[in-house]
């Protein structure tokens, strides 16, 4: 099964989606956006910079977790990972972003 962006609304009203794994796991998330169509942009930044491997940002979080962001070409991040529990997970995190975001579904949960 394909890899697929979920674009939804949160609590606060904001625009979101999350990238998910073809088995469904959570994969990369986006921030929160005012309009649904700069939600749209941002779907197609990750699709179009996720292939590139210099845009990957390899850190770690506060408690020293390895974690990683995707930047667009202007250097502002727009997708964050999960917390990984090894460098090596974490690449294969980037490695799952990078097989499944250029042609991952769009799934509209907006009503």
């Amino acid at each position: 099964m394909a890899g697929k962006f979920e674009l939804y609304k949160d609590k606060a009203g904001e625009f979101r989606f999350r990238l998910k794994a073809g088995n469904g796991e959570i994969i990369l998330v986006g921030e929160g956006y005012k309009r649904k169509a700069s939600a749209l942009n941002g779907i197609e930044s990750i699709r179009k910079n996720s292939v590139i491997d210099q845009r990957y940002e390899r850190k770690a979080t506060s408690s020293g977790k390895p974690m990683f962001n995707l930047k667009a070409s202007n250097g502002q991040t727009i997708g964050t990972s999960e917390a990984y529990s090894s460098d090596s997970a974490r690449d294969n995190g980037i490695e799952s972003v990078k097989r499944n975001a250029p042609e991952a579904s769009l799934d509209d949960q907006i009503a």
